[in-house]
């Protein structure tokens, strides 16, 4: 019935929230719509919309209601490593019950973000 979906974050720069989708965590950026949208594929169906952010809209920044979280092909301890490497805060990877462990972090406007790793 449902395939995939969209998640759109709202950034005061878009290059820079460009820049760290696509560089920082290695996404595709899909299509630029304008000079004020871009979309990034997440992988497995998830497209994240980057939208500028306007007076009286929503805002960047960490509102507490929800995160975008990432599965990782590769042990979530070597990808937070490298996280760090390129300047990014992460906390974790903790334990993030039965087979999941989980690192958190936030892009460069502060909307949560997380790395999640499934043992199977």
């Amino acid at each position: 019935m449902i395939a995939g979906g969209s998640v759109t974050i709202y950034v005061s720069d878009l290059e820079r929230a460009i820049r760290f989708y696509t560089e920082t965590l290695g996404l595709k950026l899909i299509y630029r719509g304008g000079p004020g949208y871009a979309a990034i594929d997440a992988g497995r169906g998830l497209e994240l919309g980057l939208h500028s952010a306007h007076p009286g809209g929503p805002q960047p920044g960490p509102g507490g209601s929800m995160q975008v979280g990432f599965y990782v092909t590769e042990p979530i301890a070597e990808v937070a490593a490298r996280l760090r490497a390129a300047g990014v805060t992460v906390d974790g990877p903790r334990p993030g019950g039965g087979p999941v462990t989980l690192a958190h972090f936030g892009d460069p406007e502060g909307n949560p973000l997380y790395l999640c790793e499934i043992q199977r």
